[in-house]
């Protein structure tokens, strides 16, 4: 089990809702994490998100979110501050139910010990390939807010030299 887990979620089809992969293949590119660190691209998962979750260390997740604000305004959150309201009605498939999960993991003794959200609220969220400027330019900051809080919590990440380019392969165009 790692100690921390950073999952990137969102669907890279819908447009902005790409962040959290696009920001996970950054990461890979630019760090070399401590084996006890776990970058996953969780995709976007329903209801199974608390069997995802379930015996993790501390996780960090970035995502687009719901928030008062412009576009590419990045929030961040702990975990009493996503609990802190009941949750909201799921309007589509790809609603993580992050509230939900946590409440059910609560119940059964299984809380992961941290929760970090570092969201960014989104310009387009409808069928596109492709982060708008202004969310793609919000990126570098939700890198920073990932990597401040693995030093945080004692798992610094290490630069790599050169850093790698990343493989943003959904908005590669496809060769003639």
């Amino acid at each position: 089990m790692p100690a921390v887990t950073v999952f990137g979620l969102g669907n890279i089809l819908m447009a902005d809702d790409g962040l959290g992969p696009y920001v996970i293949k950054v990461l890979e590119a630019a760090y070399v994490f401590p084996p006890e660190v776990e970058i996953l691209d969780a995709g976007t998962p329903g209801m199974e998100l608390s069997t995802i979750l379930e015996d993790s260390g501390a996780l960090i997740i970035v995502d687009t979110v719901r928030s008062d604000g412009s576009s590419g305004e990045l929030r961040t959150y702990r975990r009493d501050d996503v609990l802190k309201h009941p949750p909201a009605q799921r309007i589509t498939p790809h609603d993580p139910g992050l509230k939900e999960t946590l409440l059910v993991l609560e119940l059964q003794g299984e809380t992961p010990p941290e929760v970090y959200v570092i969201g960014v609220i989104p310009e387009r969220v409808d069928y596109g390939v492709g982060l708008t400027d202004v969310v793609r330019a919000a990126v570098p900051g939700a890198v920073a807010e990932i990597i401040a809080e693995l030093e945080r919590l004692g798992y610094p990440a290490e630069a790599r030299v050169p850093p790698a380019d990343p493989d943003i392969w959904w908005e590669r165009q496809p060769k003639a």
